[in-house]
């Protein structure tokens, strides 16, 4: 059987005699050829590596649904991803390198997927119900959302992380509150548990209607703070507190797959549902006990911190039976794989950086795969950086950083740099990526604005998370601390050196308010707060970190290096409010707070058209 939409016989009957239908006929053909479409559950972990799973050979770890999954599955046993999060879901998502999205890093604006990108969403909502649950990580603002770029059931935490700057104020694993369609709504549970309870509520429903639907469950976990529900960190009791937590939330995570399955079945569309289960990147806390012979981890450029798992099973495409693919293959190829599958138009003519995957996971189709070469990189900074944390990838060799080149299928730990011997795979990996570099580079200057006074988002909210040109505070530890990742302290920092990048729509009058904590916290902005209550696990909750006072007397609107206006600051003032006439356009906006030894950007910024 191919790996392609199945026809029922009654079906391929009706498409034989297409010249003799009328044009009612033709589009009740149609509708029924639609409804044959399969189902996706796509499920991708956060921080788990290729290691962090009892069927990868993981002595310590109890994943028994995942492990049942690869026995029943195709498994891409060469497969890879970006080092880190956010790029990884933008190559996931569209079928380009990373770096052309306009996404490298999880931070200082460059987590932000650029408009003109077209993700998995966009392709399949003309076809499919589509719903994303959990961690997007890829812009919370207008264009940039979930519900911006095609999935019309959202549900989901803020940034890239329950309790990162973006999220909800005093977010926490427990009992938190997310955004529901751009609507804030509490929730009951661990955090996991929540995002699959919302999903299976979709798929039923989607069930209901026989509609196909796409499913795209991207969690947070077991990306740290590390916290799981107490009975899973039981599990774990002889293990370390920072292990039981990551193995329990993997652990959690592996019942919540298992409970999805038994829903797919029990409504009786587990046969033509592809279900998918991955990670996106290398692990974050499990190398020390196993990491299946890779060297590094989260972040590196070595094949443990971007080979992951990539799990396939669909009955009615003939996947059911454990089979390995040791295929170069990459996250680049999942969205035109899934369109080529699922017979989803290319209507958008997209030019994918990726290839379909299809021929090579049908089990009737023998292919001569041909050669290609791979990329990923770790740049973490503003803009890129030739060769900075990068792996160029063929079948048999790694060249990392330019200059270090492995016999992966010799040398599988990378201990044995053979690059001094072999300068002709050098060259060829080495001129592969110059070129790549010298196609990508022109676009690296064309940073993500966000956008403000769109018809479709006239209020728009704006965190430090997003701030350019400095280490930003991008969980609330750091806004309670006033604190910013690269040692940055606010509380003697002389000058603010941050800027959110705007592109205003529309000319017109703007109202500009600006906060020291988000603005549901309707907290003083020159007072302290109380810390708030902890949750179980290794990790202290963001919210645990006592908020310090900061000595604030004025705040200052500041546009393009200029600055604008400026108003007192009272001791019972939660937010200052400026009115400004903005030009369309792009523009750097940065208001601050001032304090007895110099400035602090404003945390928190919602800017609304008058």
């Amino acid at each position: 059987m191919r790996l392609s939409v199945i026809l029922s016989a009654s079906q391929s009957m009706t498409r034989t005699k297409l010249s003799l239908l009328t044009w009612l006929g033709l589009l009740i053909s149609n509708i029924a050829f639609a409804a044959e479409r399969p189902n996706i559950v796509i499920v991708i972990t956060d921080d788990q590596g290729y290691g962090d799973l009892a069927c990868h050979g993981n002595p310590i770890i109890k994943t028994p649904h995942l492990d049942e999954l690869y026995g029943e599955s195709t498994v891409l046993t060469d497969y890879h991803v970006a080092p880190t999060c956010s790029p990884t879901r933008a190559a996931l998502l569209t079928g380009h390198w990373t770096n052309r999205t306009g996404v490298w890093h999880t931070i200082m604006g460059r987590s932000m997927i650029r408009e003109n990108e077209v993700t998995l969403g966009q392709h399949f909502e003309n076809d499919y119900a589509t719903a994303m649950f959990g961690k997007w990580h890829l812009g919370d603002n207008y264009p940039y959302r979930p519900e911006d770029r095609g999935f019309e059931e959202v549900y989901r935490h803020g940034g890239g992380g329950v309790g990162q700057t973006p999220d909800v104020w005093d977010n926490s694993y427990f009992d938190g509150a997310y955004f529901h369609n751009q609507k804030i709504v509490p929730a009951t549970g661990f955090c996991t548990d929540v995002f699959f309870e919302q999903a299976n509520n979709f798929i039923k429903e989607a069930a209901t209607k026989n509609e196909p639907f796409l499913a795209y469950i991207s969690l947070n976990a077991p990306h740290g703070p590390l916290h799981a529900p107490q009975k899973y960190l039981d599990l774990y009791k002889d293990q370390d507190a920072k292990i039981a937590s990551f193995f329990g939330m993997i652990t959690n995570i592996d019942d919540n797959v298992g409970a999805t399955r038994k829903l797919l079945a029990d409504l009786g569309i587990a046969d033509n549902t592809i279900f998918i289960f991955t990670t996106d990147n290398g692990t974050a806390s499990g190398a020390n006990v196993f990491n299946a012979g890779m060297k590094g981890n989260k972040g590196s450029a070595y094949d443990g911190g971007h080979r992951v798992p990539m799990f396939i099973h669909w009955p009615e495409g003939g996947l059911t039976e454990h089979r390995k693919i040791d295929t170069l293959t990459h996250a680049i190829d999942f969205v035109p794989t899934l369109m080529d599958v699922c017979d989803v138009p290319n209507t958008a003519s997209v030019e994918f950086d990726g290839i379909s995957l299809k021929d090579l996971l049908d089990p009737q189709t023998d292919v001569e795969w041909q050669e290609r070469f791979i990329i990923t990189d770790s740049q973490r900074v503003i803009d890129p950086i030739k060769w900075r944390g990068s792996a160029v990838m063929s079948q048999q060799y790694r060249l990392i950083n330019g200059k270090e080149l492995y016999d992966i299928k010799a040398d599988p730990g990378q201990k044995n740099n053979i690059a001094k011997a072999n300068p002709d795979e050098v060259k060829k990996l080495r001129d592969f990526y110059d070129a790549w570099w010298a196609e990508l580079e022109p676009t690296f200057a064309q940073t993500t604005e966000i956008y403000v006074g769109h018809p479709d988002a006239l209020s728009t909210t704006l965190t430090a998370h997003d701030w350019l040109n400095t280490g930003p505070p991008w969980n609330q530890a750091y806004i309670r601390s006033a604190d910013a990742y690269g040692g940055i302290d606010h509380k003697t920092q002389a000058k603010h050196k941050g800027h959110w990048a705007i592109k205003v729509i529309e000319d017109g009058t703007y109202d500009i308010t600006i906060y020291r904590w988000a603005p549901e916290a309707k907290h003083p902005i020159s007072a302290s707060l109380p810390a708030g209550e902890n949750v179980p696990g290794a990790s202290q909750a963001f919210r645990t970190v006592p908020g310090v006072a900061l000595p604030i007397k004025e705040a200052v609107l500041r546009l393009n290096d200029k600055e604008v206006d400026k108003k007192p600051v009272s001791e019972t003032d939660a937010h200052i409010t400026f009115t400004a006439d903005l030009t369309k356009g792009s523009h750097k906006l940065a208001p601050v707070f001032i304090t007895e030894t110099g400035e602090v950007g404003a945390y928190y910024v919602v800017v609304e058209k008058k």
